[in-house]
Protein backbone atom coordinates (compact mmCIF):
# COMPACT_ATOMS: atom_id res chain seq x y z
CA UNK A 1 0.00 0.00 0.00
CA UNK A 2 0.75 3.68 -0.48
CA UNK A 3 1.17 6.02 2.68
CA UNK A 4 1.90 9.90 2.38
CA UNK A 5 3.51 11.54 5.20
CA UNK A 6 2.61 15.05 5.31
CA UNK A 7 4.56 17.24 7.62
CA UNK A 8 2.62 19.00 10.37
CA UNK A 9 4.41 22.80 9.75
CA UNK A 10 4.83 24.03 6.62
CA UNK A 11 7.94 24.88 6.78
CA UNK A 12 9.38 20.94 6.69
CA UNK A 13 12.13 20.16 3.70
CA UNK A 14 12.19 16.97 4.28
CA UNK A 15 8.61 15.88 3.62
CA UNK A 16 6.05 14.96 1.95
CA UNK A 17 6.68 11.53 1.19
CA UNK A 18 5.15 8.78 -0.22
CA UNK A 19 6.10 5.15 1.24
CA UNK A 20 5.40 1.96 -0.25
CA UNK A 21 4.47 -0.48 2.27
CA UNK A 22 4.26 -4.22 1.88
CA UNK A 23 0.39 -5.26 2.88
CA UNK A 24 -2.83 -4.20 3.46
CA UNK A 25 -4.09 -1.15 6.31
CA UNK A 26 -4.86 -4.48 8.34
CA UNK A 27 -1.61 -5.86 7.80
CA UNK A 28 0.68 -2.85 8.20
CA UNK A 29 1.71 -1.70 12.07
CA UNK A 30 2.35 1.76 13.30
CA UNK A 31 5.87 0.96 14.17
CA UNK A 32 6.02 -0.48 10.33
CA UNK A 33 5.37 2.99 9.27
CA UNK A 34 8.37 4.55 12.03
CA UNK A 35 10.62 2.32 10.85
CA UNK A 36 10.19 3.04 7.33
CA UNK A 37 10.39 6.86 7.53
CA UNK A 38 13.69 6.19 10.05
CA UNK A 39 15.22 4.34 7.19
CA UNK A 40 15.10 7.39 4.97
CA UNK A 41 15.80 9.47 7.47
CA UNK A 42 17.81 8.27 10.35
CA UNK A 43 17.97 11.11 12.56
CA UNK A 44 13.99 10.47 13.03
CA UNK A 45 14.47 7.66 14.93
CA UNK A 46 10.58 6.21 16.38
CA UNK A 47 10.84 7.62 19.36
CA UNK A 48 11.39 10.92 17.73
CA UNK A 49 8.01 10.46 15.59
CA UNK A 50 4.49 11.54 16.36
CA UNK A 51 2.07 10.20 14.20
CA UNK A 52 -1.79 11.55 13.25
CA UNK A 53 -4.74 10.76 11.94
CA UNK A 54 -8.09 12.84 11.56
CA UNK A 55 -6.49 13.86 14.64
CA UNK A 56 -6.15 10.69 16.21
CA UNK A 57 -2.58 9.74 17.40
CA UNK A 58 -1.14 6.42 15.81
CA UNK A 59 0.18 3.90 18.90
CA UNK A 60 2.65 1.01 18.11
CA UNK A 61 1.07 -2.21 18.30
CA UNK A 62 -1.61 -1.32 16.07
CA UNK A 63 -3.08 -1.26 12.60
CA UNK A 64 -3.02 1.16 10.25
CA UNK A 65 -6.90 -0.43 9.99
CA UNK A 66 -7.69 0.25 13.88
CA UNK A 67 -7.15 4.27 13.01
CA UNK A 68 -9.73 3.73 9.59
CA UNK A 69 -6.22 4.21 7.33
CA UNK A 70 -6.88 3.49 3.44
CA UNK A 71 -4.45 3.19 0.91
CA UNK A 72 -2.87 6.41 -0.87
CA UNK A 73 -4.38 8.58 2.51
CA UNK A 74 -2.42 10.92 4.22
CA UNK A 75 -0.36 10.99 7.87
CA UNK A 76 0.51 13.93 9.82
CA UNK A 77 3.97 13.86 11.30
CA UNK A 78 5.25 15.84 14.06
CA UNK A 79 9.27 15.70 14.89
CA UNK A 80 9.08 15.69 18.99
CA UNK A 81 13.29 16.42 18.84
CA UNK A 82 15.89 14.68 20.65
CA UNK A 83 14.36 12.05 23.16
CA UNK A 84 15.90 10.63 26.25
CA UNK A 85 14.75 7.78 27.99
CA UNK A 86 12.59 8.34 30.99
CA UNK A 87 14.72 5.84 33.28
CA UNK A 88 17.72 8.35 32.72
CA UNK A 89 15.11 11.37 33.27
CA UNK A 90 14.40 9.81 37.06
CA UNK A 91 17.95 8.91 37.40
CA UNK A 92 19.53 12.57 36.80
CA UNK A 93 16.37 14.19 38.44
CA UNK A 94 16.94 12.13 41.70
CA UNK A 95 20.33 12.38 41.43
CA UNK A 96 20.65 16.19 41.99
CA UNK A 97 19.51 16.01 46.03
CA UNK A 98 21.75 13.05 46.52
CA UNK A 99 24.97 15.25 45.78
CA UNK A 100 23.39 18.50 46.90
CA UNK A 101 22.77 17.69 50.48
CA UNK A 102 25.93 15.92 51.15
CA UNK A 103 28.01 18.41 50.26
CA UNK A 104 25.95 21.17 51.92
CA UNK A 105 25.57 18.56 55.27
CA UNK A 106 29.00 17.82 54.95
CA UNK A 107 30.69 21.20 53.69
CA UNK A 108 29.29 23.67 56.15
CA UNK A 109 32.52 26.23 56.48
CA UNK A 110 32.27 25.87 52.27
CA UNK A 111 28.49 27.35 52.22
CA UNK A 112 28.03 29.15 55.87
CA UNK A 113 31.50 29.75 56.44
CA UNK A 114 31.84 28.55 59.53
CA UNK A 115 31.92 25.04 61.21
CA UNK A 116 29.28 23.93 63.71
CA UNK A 117 27.70 20.59 64.99
CA UNK A 118 24.89 19.61 63.53
CA UNK A 119 21.72 18.96 65.80
CA UNK A 120 19.74 15.26 65.85
CA UNK A 121 17.29 16.85 64.21
CA UNK A 122 19.90 18.07 61.08
CA UNK A 123 20.81 14.51 61.17
CA UNK A 124 17.73 12.48 61.22
CA UNK A 125 16.53 15.47 58.31
CA UNK A 126 19.63 14.17 56.18
CA UNK A 127 19.31 10.71 56.60
CA UNK A 128 15.60 10.53 55.70
CA UNK A 129 16.27 12.67 52.74
CA UNK A 130 18.59 10.46 51.85
CA UNK A 131 17.21 7.46 52.19
CA UNK A 132 14.07 8.53 49.70
CA UNK A 133 16.25 9.82 46.77
CA UNK A 134 18.13 5.92 47.10
CA UNK A 135 15.17 4.36 47.10
CA UNK A 136 13.90 6.46 44.50
CA UNK A 137 17.00 5.50 42.01
CA UNK A 138 17.13 1.75 43.50
CA UNK A 139 13.16 1.98 42.10
CA UNK A 140 14.35 3.44 38.72
CA UNK A 141 16.74 0.85 37.91
CA UNK A 142 14.84 -2.44 39.65
CA UNK A 143 11.50 -1.60 39.79
CA UNK A 144 9.49 0.81 37.35
CA UNK A 145 8.37 -0.20 34.19
CA UNK A 146 7.27 3.01 32.32
CA UNK A 147 4.54 2.73 29.35
CA UNK A 148 6.41 5.71 27.45
CA UNK A 149 10.09 5.27 26.62
CA UNK A 150 11.11 8.67 26.32
CA UNK A 151 10.98 12.23 26.66
CA UNK A 152 12.19 15.36 25.05
CA UNK A 153 15.78 16.19 26.10
CA UNK A 154 14.60 19.64 26.22
CA UNK A 155 12.24 18.74 29.60
CA UNK A 156 14.72 17.68 31.42
CA UNK A 157 15.85 20.81 32.79
CA UNK A 158 12.65 21.82 33.82
CA UNK A 159 11.91 18.42 35.82
CA UNK A 160 14.98 18.44 37.39
CA UNK A 161 14.69 22.02 38.64
CA UNK A 162 11.83 20.24 40.73
CA UNK A 163 14.21 18.49 42.67
CA UNK A 164 17.81 20.34 42.68
CA UNK A 165 16.64 23.53 43.76
CA UNK A 166 13.60 22.67 45.92
CA UNK A 167 13.95 19.26 47.29
CA UNK A 168 18.32 19.79 47.06
CA UNK A 169 19.22 23.46 47.22
CA UNK A 170 16.29 24.66 49.23
CA UNK A 171 15.96 22.42 51.37
CA UNK A 172 19.76 21.69 52.44
CA UNK A 173 20.91 24.91 52.93
CA UNK A 174 17.92 26.36 55.28
CA UNK A 175 17.62 23.15 57.08
CA UNK A 176 21.43 22.02 57.91
CA UNK A 177 22.31 25.72 58.24
CA UNK A 178 23.63 27.03 62.12
CA UNK A 179 20.52 28.05 62.97
CA UNK A 180 19.46 24.70 63.59
CA UNK A 181 22.58 23.46 64.83
CA UNK A 182 23.23 21.72 68.16
CA UNK A 183 22.73 23.62 71.54
CA UNK A 184 20.43 26.32 69.53
CA UNK A 185 16.84 26.21 70.66
CA UNK A 186 15.42 26.83 67.12
CA UNK A 187 16.50 23.01 66.79
CA UNK A 188 15.43 21.14 69.68
CA UNK A 189 12.99 18.49 69.75
CA UNK A 190 11.20 16.32 71.98
CA UNK A 191 11.90 12.36 71.55
CA UNK A 192 8.72 11.98 70.86
CA UNK A 193 7.89 14.33 68.24
CA UNK A 194 11.60 12.84 66.48
CA UNK A 195 10.43 9.36 66.76
CA UNK A 196 7.20 10.08 65.74
CA UNK A 197 8.63 11.47 62.30
CA UNK A 198 10.79 8.34 62.06
CA UNK A 199 7.82 5.86 62.29
CA UNK A 200 5.11 7.82 59.86
CA UNK A 201 8.41 8.64 57.62
CA UNK A 202 9.15 4.62 57.52
CA UNK A 203 5.77 3.85 57.25
CA UNK A 204 4.72 5.90 53.96
CA UNK A 205 8.13 5.38 52.14
CA UNK A 206 7.67 0.80 52.75
CA UNK A 207 3.93 1.82 51.50
CA UNK A 208 4.99 3.97 48.96
CA UNK A 209 7.17 1.00 47.55
CA UNK A 210 4.67 -1.50 48.29
CA UNK A 211 2.25 0.78 46.30
CA UNK A 212 4.96 0.79 42.78
CA UNK A 213 6.06 -2.92 43.52
CA UNK A 214 1.90 -3.43 42.43
CA UNK A 215 2.08 -1.76 39.90
CA UNK A 216 5.08 -3.05 38.09
CA UNK A 217 3.25 -6.44 38.45
CA UNK A 218 0.64 -5.35 36.28
CA UNK A 219 2.57 -4.83 33.38
CA UNK A 220 3.91 -7.57 32.01
CA UNK A 221 8.01 -6.70 30.22
CA UNK A 222 8.37 -5.27 27.00
CA UNK A 223 4.03 -4.44 27.11
CA UNK A 224 1.68 -1.26 27.69
CA UNK A 225 -0.90 -3.68 29.10
CA UNK A 226 -2.92 -1.92 31.62
CA UNK A 227 -5.17 -3.04 34.13
CA UNK A 228 -7.34 -1.90 37.17
CA UNK A 229 -4.53 -1.78 40.25
CA UNK A 230 -6.15 -3.37 43.61
CA UNK A 231 -4.45 -4.10 47.01
CA UNK A 232 -2.96 -1.97 49.56
CA UNK A 233 -4.24 1.33 49.38
CA UNK A 234 -5.60 1.21 45.66
CA UNK A 235 -8.92 0.22 47.51
CA UNK A 236 -9.22 4.35 48.91
CA UNK A 237 -7.52 6.39 45.77
CA UNK A 238 -6.51 5.83 42.12
CA UNK A 239 -2.77 6.89 43.53
CA UNK A 240 -1.84 5.59 46.67
CA UNK A 241 1.96 6.13 45.86
CA UNK A 242 1.25 10.05 45.93
CA UNK A 243 -0.83 9.52 48.91
CA UNK A 244 1.82 7.69 50.95
CA UNK A 245 5.15 9.84 49.31
CA UNK A 246 3.06 12.92 50.59
CA UNK A 247 2.79 11.98 54.10
CA UNK A 248 7.03 11.21 53.84
CA UNK A 249 7.47 14.64 53.32
CA UNK A 250 4.78 15.83 55.71
CA UNK A 251 7.32 13.98 57.89
CA UNK A 252 10.32 15.80 57.21
CA UNK A 253 8.12 19.07 57.10
CA UNK A 254 6.92 18.74 60.90
CA UNK A 255 10.72 17.64 62.27
CA UNK A 256 12.20 20.46 60.57
CA UNK A 257 9.46 22.82 61.02
CA UNK A 258 11.55 24.59 58.00
CA UNK A 259 9.63 26.72 55.36
CA UNK A 260 11.37 25.84 52.95
CA UNK A 261 10.32 22.26 53.53
CA UNK A 262 6.55 23.53 53.74
CA UNK A 263 7.25 25.05 50.49
CA UNK A 264 8.52 21.93 48.88
CA UNK A 265 5.29 20.00 50.30
CA UNK A 266 3.30 22.78 48.97
CA UNK A 267 4.56 22.34 45.65
CA UNK A 268 5.46 18.66 45.21
CA UNK A 269 2.05 18.17 46.73
CA UNK A 270 -0.06 20.32 43.96
CA UNK A 271 1.88 18.52 41.38
CA UNK A 272 1.37 14.95 42.36
CA UNK A 273 -2.85 15.67 42.67
CA UNK A 274 -2.93 17.17 39.36
CA UNK A 275 -1.22 13.84 37.99
CA UNK A 276 -3.54 11.52 40.18
CA UNK A 277 -6.79 13.53 39.00
CA UNK A 278 -5.47 12.67 35.17
CA UNK A 279 -4.83 9.16 35.75
CA UNK A 280 -8.15 8.56 37.89
CA UNK A 281 -9.93 10.08 34.95
CA UNK A 282 -8.22 8.04 32.39
CA UNK A 283 -9.07 4.74 34.81
CA UNK A 284 -12.76 5.55 34.82
CA UNK A 285 -12.75 6.12 30.90
CA UNK A 286 -10.62 2.86 30.37
CA UNK A 287 -11.97 0.74 32.61
CA UNK A 288 -16.21 0.60 33.01
CA UNK A 289 -16.01 -1.49 36.01
CA UNK A 290 -13.55 0.88 38.01
CA UNK A 291 -14.50 0.89 41.63
CA UNK A 292 -16.99 4.18 42.05
CA UNK A 293 -15.83 4.33 45.57
CA UNK A 294 -12.08 5.17 45.29
CA UNK A 295 -10.99 9.03 45.47
CA UNK A 296 -7.79 10.63 43.09
CA UNK A 297 -5.38 10.78 45.77
CA UNK A 298 -6.50 11.64 49.19
CA UNK A 299 -8.65 8.78 50.78
CA UNK A 300 -12.64 9.94 51.47
CA UNK A 301 -11.68 13.39 50.48
CA UNK A 302 -10.93 14.05 46.79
Amino acid sequence: MKLVISPRSAKSRKFPITLDLAGSPADVRVEDVQSAIATKFPQLYPDRQRLTFDKAALESGKTLSDYGVKDGDSVIFKDLGPQISWRTVFLIEYGGPLLIHPLIYYLPSLFYRQSFEHSWMQTVTYWMVMFHFLKREYETVFVHRFSHGTMPFRNVFKNSAHYHLLSGLNLAYWVYGPWNAAGVSLAERSDALVYGCIALFILAELSNYSTHVTLRNLRPPGTRIRKIPRGYGFEWVSCPNYFFESLAWLAVCILTMSWSAYLFFVVAVGQMYLWAVKKHKGYRKEFSDYPRGRKAMFPFVA
